[in-house]
């Protein structure tokens, strides 16, 4: 109906326009010649205006019929089954579609241009989505056909040559086994692999001391998936085997640990910590997994991670703070850092994307290591982002962390993004040659005490979008690994509502140009944290977010450390044991952990804070919060339901 209205009009006025013209004519030569020109001039101005608005009309009727004409090949034959036809069938105007291309940035095409590209996503696009998915998507959590686009890290441009050399792991004397089980459990892993290996306790006394602690704090914490017992007996006597043929592994020889329940490992459930995931069983061995068991370590336990990796809600609960058990832990490795406080097990194995070493580290004051992006194989993983993902130590000392990434760094086959970086020793280090500089934030005094050369530092960069890059990108490259979840509408049961569903959901309409132009951005922000990183480390807080952003889309090494404790807030009258950690983050550029590892030891070596124990048998005579005993009662938490507990307010924010 409009396009014969417009039709209409345009006959109308171009008939008018001829009339006039004619008739003017023809009136011409009866005026004077002085009336003449003036008419002339009169009729030519309106000649061109009408000239000008019969032509506009006559295009916009052009326009609308080539759109009409597309919108009706639209409207003719389609498969009423497929939702794409259907919805592309019923589209007679391109406005229709123009609100699809505002949420893309897209709105800039004519009506023409769109109906064209409706035309062609339909024709071309789609069925090449569909192929791809049908190739690779149907499985979630990224464990197959890894992206080939892979992000790599170093500036140097330095290769290994050949097998990395290892750390020469330093040798202990005199340590004695202690008589209560308490205090051998908070005992660091040099100190272990000490009494285990002069035969001062076996492998399977170690693991029964371990196995209880997690069956007994479990119920206080929620920090374990799965106790491994069965495992964990079979690997401890084959230590033991080995110890008593001569055979001694290593440092790692018969030491119980934990790894983050997105790590597969064949015969137990590798749950991710959702609902949807929590019977899945997979049966491969994650490399990192393979690493540890070759180096004679003894899994214990399947350690909580918050569900898909976000935060430290899981389908069991939520982890709590080993210092202060009315606090919940924040970032998805929250397993991990609780056990290892709570000298539930003696090390812990998590992940970061964004944040979740460093944010349960901090939050429960145990020492742990993000370490160069690439440096630890990832298959058998649960996938965020290729490009971002990270494995590392949870530990009691910076030397533990060193000599674990030892046993678990090195080039995976199966994972593109790892490589043999080439790290020095940390353990040979020389700090007094080294110029260290210091943020604002920075909690770590007493290195300059020790001969480091002390520096002001503020690391500088131009690229003010660096969360958001970040958020964007991690958002759409786990879409690509849980796109049939979405699909099949298994988020509307994940656990936490109001974090991955929304993101992801926001993450299907990024166009893949924006998403290529943030992964520019990222190389720009690389470019420029490079030209300005003029010290050899730099220490400062661990958990700001902009800091924890910058840290993994470079790629760049940091390792946590406790410096300290402060009262909780709110805390009850007089005599709560339960504290507020404090620590800071010693950072070094990307394949340079050896320098915030040997900075992080020579903290450690005139310090006692990471030795500190959490009160979680005794909180103090004054203290509110049940005893533990009293909580290991009710294995439902509902001593935590009758006391009324609020949840600790927390800052909301991206932690990964």
């Amino acid at each position: 109906m409009l396009l014969l209205k417009m039709t209409r009009t345009c006959f109308v006025m171009t008939a008018l326009f001829l009339f006039l013209s004619v008739y003017s004519a023809s009136l011409w030569p009866l005026l004077p010649s002085k009336q003449l020109a003036q008419q002339h001039h009169l009729l030519n101005a309106s000649y061109t205006k009408m000239v000008h608005t019969n032509k506009r009309f006559w295009e916009m009727l052009c326009q609308k019929v080539r759109v009409y004409s597309q919108a009706v090949m639209y409207s003719g034959k389609h498969n009423h089954n497929d939702p794409v036809e259907c919805c592309l069938g019923k589209i007679k105007d391109a406005s229709q579609l123009r609100q699809a291309f505002k949420l893309l940035d897209a709105d800039f095409f004519n009506d023409s241009k769109i109906l064209e590209m409706a035309k062609g996503a339909k024709e071309l696009n789609i069925p090449i989505y569909r192929a791809n998915r049908k190739l690779v998507a149907r499985e979630n959590g990224g464990l197959h056909d890894p992206s080939v686009l892979v992000f790599n890290p170093e500036w140097t441009g330095e290769e290994a040559q050949g097998a990395p050399k290892r750390f020469s792991c330093p040798t202990l004397s005199g340590i004695q086994k202690p008589e209560r089980d308490e205090d051998i459990a908070f005992m660091n892993v040099l100190e272990l692999g000490h009494l285990i290996q002069t035969k001062q306790i076996t492998s399977q006394e170690l693991t029964r001391i371990f196995l209880h602690r997690l069956k007994k704090y479990n119920h206080v914490l929620e920090s374990v998936v799965s106790v491994t017992e069965e495992l964990a007996y079979d690997q401890a006597k084959r230590a033991d085997e080995l110890l008593g043929q001569g055979i001694y592994l290593g440092p790692l020889h018969g030491i119980p640990y934990g790894l983050k329940d997105i790590i597969a490992v064949p015969g137990y459930k590798t749950t991710w910590g959702s609902e949807t995931f929590k019977d899945q069983v997979l049966n491969m061995e994650a490399w990192v997994y393979k690493r540890l068991k070759s180096a004679g370590a003894v899994l214990v336990g399947k350690l909580v991670t918050g569900s898909l990796a976000y935060d430290s809600i899981w389908f069991g609960g939520r982890t709590r703070n080993p210092w202060n058990i009315e606090e919940f832990i924040t970032g998805s490795s929250a397993g991990p850092a609780a056990c290892t406080s709570a000298g539930m097990v003696p090390f812990a194995i998590g992940s970061e994307t964004a944040g979740s070493i460093t944010y349960p580290a901090a939050r429960c004051g145990v020492t742990a290591l993000r370490p160069t992006f690439g440096t630890v194989g990832r298959t058998g993983v649960m996938s965020i982002s290729e490009s971002l993902d990270k494995l590392g130590p949870f530990c009691r000392t910076a030397a533990d962390c060193a000599f674990i990434l030892d046993v678990i760094r090195g080039k995976d086959p199966d994972d593109l993004s790892s490589k043999d970086i080439t790290l020095h020793d940390p353990f040979s280090v020389d700090i007094t040659k080294l110029t260290v500089g210091y943020l604002e934030d920075a909690e770590m005094e007493v290195l300059q005490l020790m001969g480091v050369n002390v520096v002001q530092f503020k690391l500088n960069y131009t690229v003010d979008s660096v969360q958001g890059i970040l958020n964007l990108m991690m958002d759409v490259d786990m879409l690509a690994h849980f796109d049939e979840w979405q699909r099949s509408g298994q988020d509307d049961v994940y656990e936490a509502q109001d974090k991955w569903p929304p993101e992801l959901r926001r993450a299907r309409i990024v166009p893949a140009v924006d998403y290529l132009q943030a992964q520019r951005a990222r190389g720009k922000l690389i470019q420029e944290v490079r030209g300005n990183f003029t010290v050899d480390a730099f220490i400062g807080n661990a958990t700001d977010w902009e800091r924890v952003c910058m840290g993994n889309l470079v790629g760049m090494p940091v390792i946590v450390v406790p410096t300290g404790f402060k009262s909780i807030s709110d805390p009850p009258p007089a005599n709560s044991r339960r504290r507020t950690t404090i620590t800071t983050g010693i950072y070094a550029p990307p394949q340079h952990d050896h320098i915030a590892l040997a900075l992080a030891m020579a903290y450690q070596s005139v310090t006692d804070h990471h030795k500190q124990r959490p009160p979680i048998d005794d909180l103090g005579p004054d203290d509110s919060i049940p005893s533990h005993s009293e909580l290991c009662t009710h294995q439902d938490n509902s001593v935590f339901k009758k006391q009324g507990f609020q949840d600790a307010v927390e800052l909301e924010i991206l932690e990964l």
